[in-house]
């Protein structure tokens, strides 16, 4: 299993927690996400066929931004 762990820009509140997490669950191979919205950070554990640049694309096609 493979981690990757990105640091999040707009992530407040419960709501973008859950829109995000939606999002990353749709994602063929995904196994967790933890999202500290303290700390602005998404932390994702995946399997092949996911990979890092799509999970990547996913978070910012849901309207967050990768610092």
């Amino acid at each position: 299993m493979q981690t990757l762990h990105c640091n999040v820009s707009g992530l407040a509140g419960s709501e973008s927690k859950t829109k995000l997490l939606n999002a990353l669950d749709e994602i063929q191979g995904v196994q967790e996400v933890a999202i500290d919205l303290a700390r602005g950070t998404v932390e994702v554990e995946y399997n092949p066929p996911a990979d890092s640049q799509q999970i990547k694309s996913c978070i910012e096609h849901t309207g967050y931004n990768i610092q």
